[in-house]
């Protein structure tokens, strides 16, 4: 292993003159300065992080919490992240809490004891009012993010998200503006915020347009393919024929377009559907899929700017970003006589 020692006797200099050197500082000259670190790059010093860790009490760690890589909707708010990250020069440890509170204890807690410098995370929503290891972060005052709004149990902390609400609502008046009046609706896990926002942007753009809620239109689904089929089978098998389906995201959707498929239901021509999320998979579905889309490198460019902020004490807001109605072949005007 090449030591700040063996740079030093070559070049004919003291370790610490190559140390301020490789750190940049102003009292070493441009010309030795330069030498040095050819000199470091062509004998291949990699500096210790570890040292440099306990002079500055920095470790240029950050912890990155999600629910699972597999979801797509993390796949570019992730890129995003880690790429700004190291431009920034932090490595990014990521973690999974596959949506378990216990998951993610253990999580947070390996991440805290790697004394990583700041934190980003998807809270796994829970109907508790406290979760033990959030407020032993904030005591802790480590520097963190949420992925996502805030819950009563992560209040304290600040959060980057989407305009739920509104992005739902705009989904529904494009049904309603098609034609559409009987429109079921596929909720999402109930502990999320988010989706209760969405589902309340849906209630709204009903009610505004004169239209009522029909408790027998909404299904308990959640978030993945599996509950979209789920969804869509006991919508079948309860008899219910709506002329449209706005679903909580995209995986939902596509899991109930593809029993209503199998069932030999025509996409637009006999129900229309809408997702949330705009996944890749939307697009390229074979019923390419009416969306929201979300801004997910924004997402993930906003949270890391704003923990960069935390982290260097400076003032920050939780922020909103807008998302876009993105129009596909997947809804259209309902049939004659069926609207």
């Amino acid at each position: 292993m090449v030591r700040l020692k063996d740079i030093a006797q070559i070049v004919g200099v003291s370790v610490m003159t190559v140390s301020k050197a490789l750190r940049d500082a102003p009292d070493v000259s441009a010309a030795t300065s330069a030498k040095i670190k050819a000199l470091a790059q062509q004998m291949g010093y990699v500096p210790d992080s570890s040292a440099q860790g306990l002079r500055t009490k920095t470790t240029k760690l950050l912890g990155l919490v999600i629910p699972a890589t597999t979801n797509p909707i993390y796949a570019r708010m992730v890129y995003a992240i880690e790429e700004r990250a190291h431009e920034l020069g932090y490595d990014v440890l990521l973690a999974q809490t596959e949506n378990k509170p216990e998951r993610e204890d253990a999580c947070l807690r390996r991440l805290l004891s790697r004394r990583v410098d700041g934190l980003l995370v998807t809270p796994v929503y829970r109907f508790e009012a406290e979760a033990r290891i959030y407020q032993e972060i904030a005591v802790r005052q480590v520097p963190t993010v949420l992925l996502g709004q805030p819950a009563p149990f992560c209040k304290s902390f600040v959060s980057i998200e989407i305009e739920d609400l509104v992005a739902s609502y705009n989904a529904t008046k494009h049904l309603i503006g098609l034609g559409h009046k009987k429109i079921a609706y596929f909720t999402g896990p109930p502990a999320a915020p988010w989706a209760h926002e969405r589902f309340e942007g849906f209630r709204r753009a009903l009610r505004e347009a004169g239209l009522q809620v029909d408790d027998k239109l909404v299904f308990s689904a959640g978030s993945t393919i599996e509950d979209g089929t789920k969804a869509a089978l006991q919508m079948l098998n309860e008899g219910c024929r709506p002329t449209a389906i706005q679903a909580v995201s995209d995986l939902v959707a596509i899991g109930c377009a593809e029993t209503l498929l199998q069932q030999g239901w025509k996409i637009p021509d006999e129900i229309s559907l809408v997702g949330f999320g705009n996944i890749l998979a939307a697009e390229f579905y074979r019923v390419p899929l009416t969306t929201i889309s979300q801004p997910k490198h924004r997402l993930g460019i906003a949270a890391i700017e704003t923990l960069m902020s935390l982290i260097h004490g400076k003032p920050i807001q939780p922020k909103r970003l807008a998302a876009e109605l993105i129009l596909r072949q997947s809804a259209a005007a309902p049939r004659i006589g069926e609207n």
